[in-house]
């Protein structure tokens, strides 16, 4: 039987609870934090991790749990977990603009969270600076469904980034991989995926039946493209359907 530790953290300003299992910590999120660590000190000079995968399988959570274990463990450093959703173009953007989506325009507000939504120039400029020296980092705000700048001041060595897309290989995007030092890919199985975002719609207050043509217009899209499109990684974990990890 797998023994669950349980946690909660307030996330783009959402209560989340999570857990984890005590073999994935002990063998998989340690071994990682440690290995990050030498990695900075080898280098010399902050690194930037990207963390992708398909929507729904808890990437903003998952970085904000390795940013709180990283304070137990003696030997990691100093590591910041951040994410990619503020870069979401701003609302009133997206209210006001058309996506091209296989040669088509489409309202953006009805393709939210594809990249296309992203503004990518201002995500590779704000990683390249970051590189450099301290900055300040949007992040998006699920109460107000939208993106609040300079919410974050980035201090850490050791940058953790999550998003659906950053490791996309598709045309321009395929360039900002250059960008990070390490990368990690999580895999999903598609209907655990898909019950997921419809539970997730369903807690934020859509009946079932508007949760399920939600994913079928928009989210099932996004998941489909992430899991055919997003290039490999230094490590690649598997999520099983109770959430555990497995080291692929």
């Amino acid at each position: 039987m797998k023994e669950w530790e349980e946690y909660r953290f307030v996330i783009n300003g959402l209560d989340v609870q999570c857990k984890y299992t005590k073999r994935v910590i002990e063998e998989i999120f340690k071994p990682l934090l440690r290995h990050l660590t030498e990695l900075q000190k080898k280098k010399g000079e902050r690194i930037i991790v990207f963390l992708s995968a398909a929507p729904a399988v808890g990437k903003s959570t998952l970085v904000s749990f390795l940013e709180y274990l990283s304070d137990y463990i003696s030997d990691a450093g100093n590591i910041q977990a951040l994410g990619m959703d503020g870069f979401h173009y701003h609302s009133d953007y997206i209210k006001t603009h058309d996506a091209l989506i296989d040669g088509k325009l489409v309202p953006m507000q009805m393709v939210k969270g594809c990249p296309e939504t992203f503004d990518l120039d201002k995500l590779k400029e704000m990683i390249v600076k970051m590189k450099q020296k301290n900055i300040t980092w949007p992040v998006y705000d699920r109460k107000i469904h939208d993106v609040v700048e300079d919410a974050v001041k980035v201090t850490g060595d050791i940058i953790l980034i999550e998003g659906n897309w950053l490791l996309l290989n598709e045309g321009n995007w395929s360039s900002l991989k250059e960008l990070c030092d390490y990368s990690i890919r999580i895999r999903g199985d598609r209907e655990v995926l898909k019950k997921r975002l419809i539970d997730r719609k369903i807690a934020g207050g859509l009946a079932k039946n508007e949760a399920v043509k939600f994913y079928q217009n928009s989210d099932s899209k996004n998941v489909t493209r992430a899991l055919n499109n997003l290039s490999s990684a230094d490590l690649e974990l598997f999520m099983e359907q109770d959430g555990d990890f497995l080291k692929m």
